[in-house]
């Protein structure tokens, strides 16, 4: 009797540890796939956006100095993608369209970036833009041309681009950058009023 009460204290006791070592480690259950893990390590981070050259698909060519003082809502995608990229920038057409006009370009800009520079030129992503309803302007579509500088941009933002029989496998969301070009959030693209009204709200002056 009193080894089978011993037993069933060990077993209790093992139990405890192991959920607090699950709340330890997913903090506190918020995180139980390593995209979660990854999302909310960039938010606690928040990582600077490197410096990196852009080329757009009007050939201009800059850095993020370029949006300082702005904040930019930022998607990675490849123009050859035939499944999440064209859901990703429709959705993101949809939060570009849901806010109020006088922040557009004012105080906040939309950037899709190709992390297949090869392949997406700028007369590529000048087409891709159209689809989307994109002006080229105040909603940019651009690459990194120099792959060193494009690996560390991935790396800084937490995006994993993986090539395979198809063209990559990766993890798509919305990133938002504050006006001093750091990270600020990253935002669940398929959650587009939750997007949209983290937007508005941040442009509004409000957490």
């Amino acid at each position: 009797m009193a080894k089978k009460c011993c037993n069933r204290i060990a077993t209790t006791l093992s139990i405890i540890l192991v959920l607090f070592m699950l709340f330890i480690g997913t903090d506190g259950f918020t995180v139980f796939t390593a995209e979660s893990a990854r999302k909310n390590k960039l938010i606690e981070e928040k990582p600077k956006f490197p410096e990196v050259i852009l080329e757009d698909s009007k050939e201009r060519t800059y850095t993020m100095e370029t949006f300082r003082g702005k904040h930019v809502l930022i998607t990675f995608v490849y123009t050859a993608c035939t499944t999440v990229c064209p859901e990703l920038e429709r959705n993101l057409e949809e939060v570009y369209q849901s806010i109020p006009a006088h922040y557009i370009g004012e105080e906040i800009i939309f950037l899709t970036i190709s992390f297949d520079p090869e392949r997406d030129d700028p007369e590529t992503l000048e087409n891709y833009r159209q689809y989307f309803n994109s002006d080229g302007e105040t909603w940019r579509m651009a690459r990194v041309p120099d792959q060193q500088q494009l690996e560390s941009l991935l790396d800084a933002f937490g995006v994993i681009v993986i090539p395979d029989e198809y063209g990559f496998s990766h993890n798509s969301a919305f990133y938002f950058v504050n006006k001093d070009g750091y990270l600020e959030n990253v935002l669940d693209y398929t959650d587009i009023n939750a997007a949209t009204e983290y937007v508005v709200r941040r442009l509004e002056g409000g957490k």
